[in-house]
């Protein structure tokens, strides 16, 4: 299918973004004077224990900045804008509308590493020790774009995908706007072998105390890790590499032991590590994984 191309200078503008980290993009484009003709953002949810329905982060933003909202990818074709940007939508969007409406996507990898759905998760696990964010052509293929611009950021062996995904956030803002505001040049294809960042399932974050700590730490920071302590579920939500806290637990794994900092118990809330051990009658390390 061939694409319209982007206008270098493009007036109005479609948002189209889910979570919070999308919410940082539009925010930066509305305080940069951009004229965003409407926001598209994933129906409103049952979110946290009360299950009232809940806007999406980046819809509350939009309502905030006095923006019009819609669930329906095929409204951004009834406003008369020039350009869509697309950031973590989190739905794939219709060949019918890429036909009638250019639009650019900012991915959080170097592309064409970690195309797909948890590239910062991906990147974490697989131990890269750089990222990127990428402002790219959108297509029917995933994430095959060429790119316009991007911005390399380095990955600390102890950044969060949370803390690294707030970092990426606010340096994809700042690319987008910035190429905006000198006009869109001409996309390069990708190159090199393309990797994929499948969807993070439940298996993907279960500790295996025989890996690596290295390994194990690596999945505690993608967030939501857990394995079993005498048979009940115990949640995982900060490690540590070398002790540094006297909250800190050490436990064998692979090669070195590794440090629990901040667990959470089947039922409770989260706590420190060593409270956690304190109130367990066998010995931890020995309950861990059964």
């Amino acid at each position: 299918m061939n694409l319209p191309p982007a206008p270098r200078h493009p007036g109005r503008l479609v948002f189209l973004g889910t979570p919070a980290a999308s919410a940082v993009a539009l925010t930066a484009l509305v305080e940069g004077g951009h004229d965003v003709a409407l926001v598209v953002s994933q129906p409103d949810r049952r979110r946290g224990r009360g299950g009232s329905l809940s806007p999406s982060p980046v819809k509350a933003a939009a309502l905030d900045l006095g923006l019009p909202v819609s669930d329906a990818v095929d409204d951004a074709l009834a406003v008369g804008a020039d350009l869509g940007v697309v950031v973590a939508f989190g739905r794939l969007i219709k060949p019918h509308v890429l036909a009638e409406l250019p639009m650019v996507n900012l991915h959080f990898s170097r592309l064409p590493r970690w195309r797909g759905a948890a590239p910062v998760e991906r990147a974490i696990l697989a131990g890269d020790d750089r990222t990127a964010v990428d402002l790219m052509v959108v297509e029917e293929g995933l994430d095959t774009g060429g790119v316009y611009d991007r911005v390399e950021v380095p990955i600390g062996p102890d950044d969060t995908a949370d803390e690294l995904r707030a970092t990426l956030a606010a340096a994809g803002a700042d690319l987008l706007v910035s190429n905006l505001a000198r006009g869109l040049g001409d996309p390069v294809p990708q190159q090199g072998e393309p990797t994929y960042a499948h969807k993070i399932v439940p298996a993907d974050l279960a500790i295996d105390w025989t890996a690596p700590a290295a390994v194990i730490h690596r999945v505690v920071r993608v967030g939501g890790a857990w394995t079993t302590h005498d048979g009940s579920r115990l949640k995982v939500w900060r490690t540590a590499r070398a002790p540094g806290t006297p909250d800190a637990v050490a436990v064998p794994t692979g090669d070195t032991p590794i440090w629990l900092v901040e667990v959470q118990p089947e039922g409770r809330r989260r706590m420190p590590a060593a409270a956690w051990a304190n109130g367990v009658s066998a010995d931890v390390a020995a309950g861990l994984g059964r």
